[in-house]
């Protein structure tokens, strides 16, 4: 269902048995919920800080060689939201993961 460099790749399916209206059975199948690893477990490879008009895919591409990994860096800088590394001057930690 996912690439194998998704996020959600390693994370465990779920199901769930619900009766619909005309009183039958259907299994739900769904992914647990991610939870986003410690920073400090993952190895440093660099710091990057952002210039003017940069996009974490490209700042992703350049370090990690694939732009959809912008997770990873989101992961080792402890943020949800990939526009909160997009500022103009921030240092963003690119690291490989931990083990």
């Amino acid at each position: 269902m996912f690439e194998p460099t998704s996020r959600y790749a390693s994370i465990a399916d779920a199901r769930l048995t619900v009766r619909d209206a005309d009183g039958r059975e259907r299994v739900i199948v769904y992914k647990r919920r991610r939870f986003i690893p410690p920073p400090e477990g993952s190895t440093t490879l660099v710091e990057h800080t952002v210039a003017q008009g940069e996009r974490l895919d490209n700042i992703t591409a350049r370090y990690l060689g694939d732009p959809t990994l912008f997770w990873r860096v989101c992961d080792a800088n402890g943020v949800l939201q990939p526009a909160e590394l997009e500022e103009l001057g921030r240092a963003v930690r690119i690291a490989l993961p931990g083990l």
